[in-house]
């Protein structure tokens, strides 16, 4: 065939398929499937095929030791019991309440937070604290009530003690806590201590004041609604006793002389806050546009008279309990 000038032949198979069938190339065949066939080459150690070089280090297994510590269980047995041992005293008097029953099946006419408050404030007696006592067991209104005392307002709880500058030494003890119902606490206790007048120590000897506290608690918040205190000063000789009628009154109106300040400024800054708010009034006419300042003299007069008899009310007291 003739194409673009070029001849091209076909290859001729049928050639080379004869050549596959030719005799001798069969008689080949024949004689080699006949021979064994070749054996393999011997296994060599891994160490001549490879350099020693370029091994890795053989793997070695060390022995894990582990430290065994056995833990006496008896000791902490004994921690958790001397803990129980030196429960404070407080702790102590409180578990021995009975809170009465708190919920029946149709309601709650108690809570727990009684409990909380009864634990604190027995802590609170036996410290003697004042000024780091816990506020938040009482009202932010309550009321207190003594033989020479009373005040609204549990701030005042914040103040000193009669018996941090009238008594040396002074120690507490209780003798009695119980729950006369639900909301109501009593505690009984008692208050010892030399007084420190040196005159009235060595004739008169120690002080001991039996002190009855009556707390009225609310049963939902467990805060301190009313306090009330009774006191006896029978196991006390008589001199003692004048001293401590004479310096409890003195503290008890230097105490309402201070009630009476603070009363006079919270009225003061009441006033002035108002005074802020209300300095322009709008024109009663009905002018928007108008205003007037109002004359501030009638509130100005208050104050003084309000601050004089404040000044009045604390020299009498004082008076009073000097002569």
């Amino acid at each position: 065939m003739r194409m673009g000038g070029h001849h091209h032949e076909r290859p001729n198979l049928r050639s080379h398929l004869l050549l596959l069938h030719h005799p001798l190339l069969c008689l080949l065949s024949a004689a080699l499937s006949l021979l064994p066939p070749p054996s393999p080459p011997p296994l060599l150690p891994f160490g001549e095929l490879y350099p020693a070089a370029l091994l890795p280090p053989p793997l070695t297994f060390a022995r894990l030791s582990l430290q065994v510590s056995v833990v006496d269980d008896s000791k902490q047995v004994e921690t958790s019991a001397d803990q129980m041992v030196d429960r404070s005293e407080s702790d102590q008097l409180v578990d021995a309440l009975d809170f009465g029953e708190l919920c029946n099946d149709f309601e709650c006419i108690s809570s727990p937070a009684v409990e909380s408050t009864a634990r604190q404030i027995v802590r609170d007696i036996l410290e003697l604290r004042d000024d780091n006592r816990a506020l938040g067991c009482f009202s932010i209104s309550v009321k207190y009530k003594d033989p020479l005392r009373t005040f609204t307002g549990r701030e005042k709880y914040k103040r000193p003690l009669w018996v941090t500058n009238a008594l040396e030494n002074p120690t507490v003890t209780v003798q009695e806590m119980g729950m006369l119902s639900t909301s109501e606490l009593i505690i009984k206790w008692t208050l010892r201590g030399k007084p420190k007048n040196p005159v009235v120590a060595s004739i008169g000897g120690d002080l001991t004041l039996l002190v009855d506290s009556k707390f009225i608690l609310n049963q939902i918040s467990g805060q301190v609604v009313e306090h009330v205190e009774s006191w006896d000063l029978s196991a006390s000789s008589i001199i003692v006793q004048a001293y401590f009628w004479f310096s409890r009154r003195l503290f008890s109106t230097i105490e309402a002389g201070k009630d009476t300040i603070d009363a006079v400024k919270s009225t003061a800054t009441n006033f002035s806050t108002r005074k802020e708010n209300l300095d322009i009034y709008p024109d009663p006419s009905g002018d928007p546009t108008k205003f007037f300042q109002r004359d501030d003299g009638l509130q100005r007069d208050a104050y003084q008279i309000a601050l004089f008899l404040a000044v009045i009310y604390f020299v009498v007291q004082f008076l009073r309990a000097t002569l």
